[in-house]
């Protein structure tokens, strides 16, 4: 099965989604970190972030893989730490604007989504790198609160800077970013981590085969 998780920064997609797997034993699948994965490639590849082809032509000759611990891995590499730096937040929009690089990508998720028991998130899943997901959740949230959890998830950026960055890649992504029609939206302003994760878990069983 496949459980696919949209939605906007802030909405605590990467919470959800990992606690999730961890209560389903699936494979959890961090989409936005295979781009930093990539970015941060790159960046040590001295590539420079413009060049689409070349970076696309990086992302196939080096792919992005997930442990069993979760753990983000790129030429060899656990870049698990190093691609939360905020020269990597900054960075990483001009490395996935790419549609050559985005194409890469989501033939690389597809192949990672086919395995099975699966949760991805990310912004398109739903719509576009997993359409015949048996679950599709856009989570959503009030701005104030997407942008406090942005600050607890970045302590050394700035409150006025995180809310800036959101609202910029709020505008960024919003060609790509829609709910597939068949999902299910859930706000996630007023409710824990967990409540919303035993949403999701309870869809999760209503679909599974009996």
């Amino acid at each position: 099965m496949i459980v696919a998780i949209d939605g906007p920064a802030g909405a605590g997609k990467s919470t959800v989604a990992r606690l999730l797997a961890q209560r389903l034993g699936y494979r959890y699948l961090d989409t936005g970190a295979m781009y930093r994965a990539l970015t941060w490639l790159a960046i040590q590849r001295e590539l420079p972030l413009d060049h689409a082809d070349d970076l696309a032509a990086l992302a196939s000759a080096s792919p992005v893989s997930f442990d069993a611990d979760g753990r983000v891995l790129v030429a060899g590499t656990d870049v698990t730490a190093s691609i939360r730096k905020p020269k990597i937040d900054r960075l990483v929009p001009v490395v996935a604007r790419h549609p050559a690089v985005r194409a890469v990508m989501r033939e690389r998720q597809l192949a990672l989504g086919a395995e099975g028991d699966v949760v991805i998130e990310g912004r398109d899943i739903g719509t576009v790198v997993a359409p015949q997901a048996e679950v599709k959740v856009y989570l959503v949230a009030d701005e104030a609160t997407r942008a406090e959890r942005r600050t607890a998830d970045r302590p050394g950026i700035g409150a006025d800077a995180l809310a800036t960055d959101l609202r910029i890649r709020d505008e960024r992504d919003a060609v790509n970013m829609r709910p597939s029609p068949d999902a299910v939206e859930i706000d996630t302003t007023d409710s824990t981590a967990e409540e919303v994760v035993h949403r999701i878990e309870a869809l999760v069983r209503e679909r599974q085969p009996a």
